[in-house]
């Protein structure tokens, strides 16, 4: 059974950087769509960014986009988000979910992803 352990979070002030990394354990991400979800206190949980293992096809939100990259490394069965230029508005667990069989027109709805880690939490102060 493929597991997922998010790392990476922290407490960083407006502007700074962090990279988080989702690594696999159990099986291999190489038939997935590995993506990036966010949830605030008191909002709904809401996509940052995904890649597709094979091909490597990448999809960002609107609100993210020029400040993260989204990449993988295959020898390490992990994927990373670069987040730059953090805001306050970043602020939130940052989920990694896999999904198998996702169209390039899905990879932003949470309901496409089957199986979920347990988040690391990023605070960005201003």
């Amino acid at each position: 059974q493929l597991q997922l352990v998010e790392s990476g979070g922290g407490l960083v002030q407006a502007g700074d950087s962090l990279r988080l990394s989702c690594a696999a354990s159990g099986r291999t991400f190489r038939t997935y769509t590995v993506g990036w979800f966010r949830q605030a206190p008191g909002k709904e949980r809401e996509f940052v960014a995904a890649i597709r293992w094979s091909g490597g096809a990448t999809s960002y939100a609107n609100s993210v986009k020029g400040r993260c990259t989204i990449s993988k490394a295959n020898a390490e069965n992990t994927v990373y988000l670069q987040m730059n230029s953090l805001k306050p508005e970043d602020t939130g667990i940052y989920y990694c979910a896999t999904g198998a069989g996702v169209i390039i027109s899905s990879m932003s709805m949470a309901r496409a992803y089957t199986n979920w880690g347990q988040g690391t939490q990023v605070t960005v102060s201003s």
